[in-house]
C-alpha cells in the first residue's frame, strides 16, 4: 500500500504500510438500538438492501470520498472473532439490562460459516465522482440470507462517510469561488499555483486525528495546500498516493515572532529571512501592529531583503476583520513595494512579495473578501488562504442531507421495493411529501447526454450502471487511487 521512504543518510529499513489493524470491535459499532433488530424484522426476511444518497443540502452536487478508507480500516478481512464476541457479551448486557437482546449467535455464525468475514456487498459511484444530489452514491446488501440484520447493522458506521464526502464537496466549492475570481482578475501564468491557494489548517482544531486524516486527505481531493500532514499519511496509507498529496511551507508562529519583546520584532523577521534566503517563507505579521510590520520593517527596513531573495516572503494577518484588515495591508505593501498592472488590468506585488489570510476563513468570508479585492483593482494572485474550522469542522450530516435507507427486501422468498414517504405541513398548515422521502426498489446510476439519473434496476437496460462493486463478503473488489481521484473531482476547465 506504499512505503515512507528514510531520508538519505538513515540506516533504517522503510517503514511499509501493510493493511492497518483497527482495534476497534466492529461488533460494537452500532448504534445500539439496532442490537434489537434481528427481532425485529418479520419473520422470514432474507435480504435487506439499502442505498445512501445526498438528499440536498448546502450544495447541490456532492463529491463522493471516503468511503475505501472505512472499508479498509473496519471492514476488510476477518473481523468478526471470538475475543470480539465475548467482548461485547459482556458489555451489551450491560447496555440494555437484560439478556435477550444482543444475541451472540449471529455473529458466532459469520465467525463459523464466513471464517469472520462480513457477508455483504457494497456498490459504490468511483471516489472523486461529482453526482448531482438526490442521487444513489452507494448501496449495501446481505449475501447470506441468515444474515439480513448485517445490512442495515452497518449503517451507523458506514454513514460516517458523509464527513469525507461534505468536505471534499466544500473544499470543491470553494475552488469554484476561487476559480471564479481568479478568472476577473488574476494573470493567466498565475493559474498554476491555484492548487495551493487555499491551505488547510484545521488539524489542531479537528475532533480527532482521524477527522483529521480523512477530512484532511478529502480537502486533498481539490488542493494541495496543508499543515495537516497526517491528511497526506491517509491518502498514501488507504489511496496508494504516490507521494505526499498535501504541500507545505516553512512559516513562523506567534511563538517566535514574539521571543524578543515587541522592540525585538524587527529582529526576528530578519532573522526568518537570513534563515531561508531562498524560496518561499510565511511569516505571520500581526503579533504586535500588522500595519506598523507591513510599512516600517517588510516594506522599509527589510525592503531591499526581500526584494533581493530568490524567493517569496508570503506575510500573514492574523486578526482583525478580514476585509478591512486586507484592503490596508495591500495598500501598504503596494505602496512600499509598488506592482505591476496584468493582462486583465489588476494590480500584481512583485514576485517575492505575497500576503496569506488565515484568520476568519470560511465559505461565505472567501467570496467576500475576494470582491473587496477586485472592487480594489487588486488581482486575486495576491492572496493565499488558509482554512481550519470552517474547513474540517464546521460541517454536519446535515451540510449535504445524507441518509441511508433500505429500498429493497426479499421475505420468505418474496420481492418487495420499501420505501418511506414522509408528510410535513406547510407554512400554511397543508400536507405535504417530505423531502425525506427514501427512493424504493434497487437502484441504479447511470448518466446520459441530460445528466445523471438514478433508475430502478429493471429501467434502461441497456445504459451502464455507474454503481460499481467495490467490496464483498470481506474483501475488498476495487482498490481506488487518490490521483484517480483528483481526476474525476477536477472542476472542468
Amino acid at each position: 500500500m506504499g512505503f515512507i521512504n528514510p531520508s538519505p543518510q538513515s540506516t533504517y529499513e522503510p517503514l511499509r504500510f501493510t493493511k492497518f489493524v483497527n482495534m476497534e470491535n466492529i461488533i460494537l459499532l452500532a448504534d445500539a438500538y439496532k442490537y434489537s433488530h434481528h427481532k425485529l424484522y418479520v419473520p422470514g426476511t432474507q435480504y435487506i438492501y439499502s442505498y445512501l444518497e445526498s438528499r440536498g443540502g448546502m450544495f447541490e452536487e456532492t463529491v463522493f470520498y471516503g468511503l475505501q478508507y472505512f472499508l479498509k480500516a473496519y471492514l476488510e478481512g476477518p473481523v468478526i472473532t471470538a475475543e470480539k464476541i465475548k467482548e461485547a457479551g459482556e458489555m451489551l448486557p450491560e447496555v440494555f439490562g437484560r439478556n435477550d437482546v444482543y444475541d451472540a449467535t449471529r455473529f458466532e455464525y459469520i465467525l463459523r460459516e464466513h471464517g469472520g468475514r462480513l457477508p455483504v456487498r457494497i456498490r459504490a459511484v468511483p471516489e472523486g465522482t461529482v453526482v448531482p444530489v438526490r442521487n444513489v452514491l452507494m448501496t449495501i446488501e446481505n449475501t447470506d440470507p441468515a444474515c439480513y440484520w448485517l445490512t442495515n447493522f452497518l449503517e451507523t458506521l458506514l454513514m460516517q462517510v458523509w464527513y469525507p464526502c461534505s468536505v471534499a464537496t466544500l473544499s470543491r466549492e470553494i475552488r469554484k469561488v476561487v476559480r471564479r475570481f481568479y478568472e476577473a482578475t488574476a494573470s493567466t501564468a498565475a493559474f498554476a499555483g491555484i492548487d495551493l491557494v487555499l491551505n488547510d489548517f484545521g488539524f489542531r482544531g479537528a475532533s480527532s486525528v482521524e477527522a483529521a486524516g480523512i477530512g484532511g486527505s478529502a480537502h486533498l481531493v481539490n488542493f494541495s495546500g496543508s499543515d495537516t500532514l497526517v491528511a497526506s499519511t491517509f491518502a498514501k496509507r488507504y489511496y496508494h498516493a504516490k507521494t505526499a498529496p498535501g504541500l507545505s511551507i516553512p512559516a513562523t508562529e506567534h511563538s517566535i515572532v514574539t521571543l524578543l519583546g515587541e522592540t525585538g520584532e524587527a529582529s526576528i523577521f530578519e532573522h526568518v529571512l537570513n534563515t531561508f534566503p531562498e524560496g518561499i517563507v510565511a511569516c505571520v505579521s500581526d503579533s504586535y501592529n500588522i500595519f506598523r510590520a507591513c510599512e516600517e520593517y517588510w516594506g522599509t527596513l527589510l525592503k531591499d531583503q526581500v526584494l533581493a531573495r530568490n524567493g517569496t516572503l508570503v506575510i500573514r494577518p492574523d486578526s482583525g476583520d478580514p476585509v478591512k484588515t486586507l484592503l490596508e495591508v495591500f495598500r501598504i505593501l503596494m505602496d512600499k513595494f509598488g506592482f505591476s498592472l496584468n493582462e486583465k488590468g489588476y494590480k500584481v506585488l512583485p514576485p517575492q512579495v505575497r500576503v496569506i489570510q488565515g484568520d476568519g476563513i470560511s465559505y461565505h468570508s472567501i467570496p467576500q473578501i475576494y470582491e473587496a479585492l477586485q472592487q480594489a483593482g487588486i488581482s486575486a494572485e495576491n492572496l493565499v488562504l488558509g482554512m481550519g474550522g470552517a474547513l474540517l469542522q464546521r460541517v454536519n450530516r446535515d451540510t449535504q442531507e445524507f441518509a441511508l435507507k433500505c429500498s429493497y427486501a426479499e421475505i420468505n422468498g418474496k420481492k418487495a421495493d420499501v420505501q418511506k414517504l414522509p408528510v410535513e405541513l406547510d407554512a400554511d398548515g397543508h400536507l405535504r411529501t417530505s423531502f425525506k422521502k427514501s427512493k424504493a426498489g434497487k437502484l441504479r446510476l447511470i448518466k446520459d447526454a441530460e445528466g445523471w439519473k438514478t433508475v430502478a434496476e429493471g429501467e434502461r437496460p441497456g445504459e451502464e450502471d455507474v454503481l460499481e462493486t467495490v467490496f464483498e463478503n470481506g474483501t475488498i473488489i476495487k482498490d481506488q487511487y487518490f490521483e484517480d481521484i483528483r481526476k474525476r473531482a477536477r472542476i472542468p476547465v
